[in-house]
């Protein structure tokens, strides 16, 4: 395995940390001390949201060749997500968090461990377009539809949508609450996608090329991003306590 650092894979991460924490603030600040931010609940504030969230999905694919120790690296991310719920449950139930990013992100690299068996054996063109394609059908699953937008739509059995255990998976039950959600399904196509880039990308010998483009604070944000995400809600509602009182 290739141990050279790829800084700008850590910019574009710490970049999007940023964003997410600036996003995250204004959340806290519209929900939890209720200022009122008409914008915040507009189309460009939700596209806002999801270009954080798949930027961070698809490059967490894409990063889960580098290294050798998968299994505690999923187990990691995996068991800081069961802190982040069960401080949500105890100290912020109003701001439940259950199935977050997370959840999500960990669970992929565990499942990818022996995926990748199967699917590094796969044309990485037609994966990453089929993952591509996969996530962009399954998209609206979780509200108990598949499609593409205005073309079709098909509605799933509610019979699916009936626990936590279908809320993880993806099928959440009517009376399902989290502040954060991210089902295994339809974010794995996407984290996926992002893991046939990395072999897209080597095939062409494009790895090596890749630049070194390094802002140095974001460079470092991105490596060091699963402590920044830990940290940062409760420094940012900290501050925010602070300012609103």
């Amino acid at each position: 395995m290739n141990q050279r650092r790829y800084v700008l894979l850590d910019t574009i991460r710490g970049f999007s940390l940023v964003s997410m924490i600036l996003y995250h603030a204004i959340w806290d600040i519209v929900y939890i001390f209720g200022v009122d931010m008409p914008w915040y609940k507009s189309q460009m504030a939700y596209i806002w949201q999801q270009s954080i969230c798949q930027t961070f999905i698809l490059l967490s694919g894409f990063c889960w060749h580098f290294g050798r120790r998968k299994l505690k690296r999923g187990l990691i991310v995996f068991g800081c997500s069961v802190v982040i719920s069960l401080v949500t449950i105890f100290f912020m139930p109003d701001s439940l968090i259950l199935f977050g990013v997370l959840s999500l992100i960990g669970s992929a690299m565990l499942v990818m461990i022996p995926l990748d068996k199967i699917l590094k054996k796969a044309n990485p063109y037609v994966g990453a377009v089929v993952c591509l394609l996969l996530f962009l059908l399954t998209k609206s699953i979780n509200s108990g539809t598949i499609g593409l937008g205005n073309l079709f739509s098909i509605t799933i059995s509610d019979a699916l949508y009936t626990n936590m255990f279908t809320a993880y998976l993806g099928f959440p039950p009517e009376d399902f609450f989290s502040c954060d959600y991210f089902g295994i399904f339809p974010w794995i196509f996407l984290f996926q996608t992002g893991y046939f880039l990395y072999y897209c990308l080597q095939k062409k010998q494009l790895l090596e090329k890749l630049p070194d483009i390094s802002i140095l604070p974001l460079a470092w944000l991105g490596r060091h991003s699963l402590v920044a995400y830990m940290l940062h809600q409760p420094v940012v509602y900290g501050v925010l306590f602070f300012v609103f009182g």
